[in-house]
């Protein structure tokens, strides 16, 4: 018998805010490193990060429907 796997949608959220934070702060570093801009480090950073993390939220819901490589833990 198949045991269904479902993940909380919040926990998507809260995993794709803290990888969004760890990635803000390398791409941050990095953008700021290549143009020593401020402003155009902000716009990026901002940009990139949000149209990222949307895109995640769903890539992480669509695989809730993928059950390759989910077991169920045996007592």
């Amino acid at each position: 018998m198949a045991v269904k796997f479902y993940e909380n949608i919040r926990r998507s959220i809260i995993k794709a805010i803290t990888f969004r934070i760890l990635i803000l702060i390398a791409d941050g570093l990095i953008i700021f490193a290549i143009t020593r801009r401020y402003d155009i480090t902000l716009g990026v950073i901002i940009f990139s990060n949000l149209s990222s993390t949307i895109l995640y939220i769903i890539h992480e819901r669509l695989w809730n429907h993928v059950h390759w490589g989910k077991h169920h833990k045996k007592r």
